[in-house]
């Protein structure tokens, strides 16, 4: 089992799609990297594994720690990490947090949602060495700028701004693209702009991948169901399922059994 490296990604682009999907704990991992090529250690873990209301509040130090964990029981599957809310808010705090992700863990890359501003912090992070994919489009770490979670590219000039974004960022020297809630055509339009891969989030089907949020995919988290999440498995129910099973036999003593006891 050779792992996947970034050359593996670029030579996907326009021929093979790219799977990828989130996973914030080695048990969860180790499921998804005999199938799965790219597994992101998203903040999305703040809301579907913390309960929290947004991704705002999760620190570098959470994001780690589970960034760790996933690395713990991947072999094959190539890990990039979320860089948190207010962790590259200049050069100096970006390189350091930075540092921090590949000091601690064995993530591949890390990942940051950028606007113009930020080019020359990725800029300096590429030049530094780090493998940064840009997350663009519809960006959870401003929800409150935005007054909640809007897809962008509705309008001509909206569209024309983040496919010139995505050039720049291109030659600031990422490897990569999140698009996340876009319209279709810009989708397309993005990924057919740049030489590097994009992964979709609810932008579209001409991406070079797809990813979807672990909980959302297989039906554990159902306080709500974003238009882009397609669910291939009513896991939530089938637990609650099997954990009544499990009460019943408690209750009523057929657990443990003769041949399950010393």
């Amino acid at each position: 089992m050779q792992k996947i490296t970034l050359d593996y990604l670029k030579q996907k682009k326009g021929k093979e799609k790219i799977t990828a999907i989130t996973a914030y704990d080695g048990l969860m991992a180790g499921i998804f990297d005999d199938f799965i090529e790219i597994i992101l250690v998203g903040d999305s873990l703040n809301m579907s594994f913390h309960t929290k209301p947004d991704t705002l509040s999760a620190s570098v130090d959470t994001m780690i720690y589970h960034t760790k964990a996933v690395c713990s029981n991947v072999k094959k599957a190539f890990v990039i990490a979320d860089m948190p809310f207010g962790s590259y808010y200049d050069k100096k705090s970006a390189i350091k947090n930075a540092l921090r992700f590949y000091n601690q863990t064995e993530c591949n890359a890390i990942k940051l949602e950028v606007n113009e501003d930020k080019l020359p912090i990725i800029e300096a992070l590429c030049k530094e060495g780090f493998a940064i994919m840009a997350h663009i489009g519809l960006k959870p770490q401003f929800v409150r700028t935005d007054g909640g979670y809007k897809v962008k590219g509705k309008t001509p000039q909206e569209q024309k701004r983040l496919v010139t974004l995505a050039k720049n960022l291109e030659s600031a020297g990422v490897f990569g693209f999140l698009l996340e809630g876009i319209k279709a055509k810009l989708g397309e339009e993005i990924t057919k702009s740049v030489e590097i891969p994009t992964i979709g989030i609810g932008a579209g089907g001409k991406c070079d991948g797809q990813i979807l949020v672990w909980s959302d995919a297989f039906g554990f988290f159902d306080g709500f169901k974003p238009k882009f999440v397609r669910t291939y498995l009513e896991g939530k129910k089938l637990l609650q399922d099997a954990l009544r099973h499990y009460v019943d036999d408690v209750k009523e003593g057929k657990f443990p059994s003769e041949m399950e006891s010393y």
